[in-house]
């Protein structure tokens, strides 16, 4: 999800689109919690880790 969320960062700084950009702060945002939520060792939704 935060790779997903940089390059749509990415190309949507390239290209100039707005929605782009903020879809990808979203994304990034969204996986750099469950990314430190699993680090922790917190289930989320059923799942040990989030990868």
């Amino acid at each position: 999800m935060v790779i997903l969320g940089v390059i749509l960062l990415i190309v949507g700084l390239v290209a100039g689109i707005g929605i782009l950009w903020t879809i990808g702060i979203i994304l990034v945002a969204i996986g750099v919690v469950l990314w430190v939520l699993g680090g922790m060792g917190h289930a989320f939704r059923g799942r040990r880790h989030y990868w």
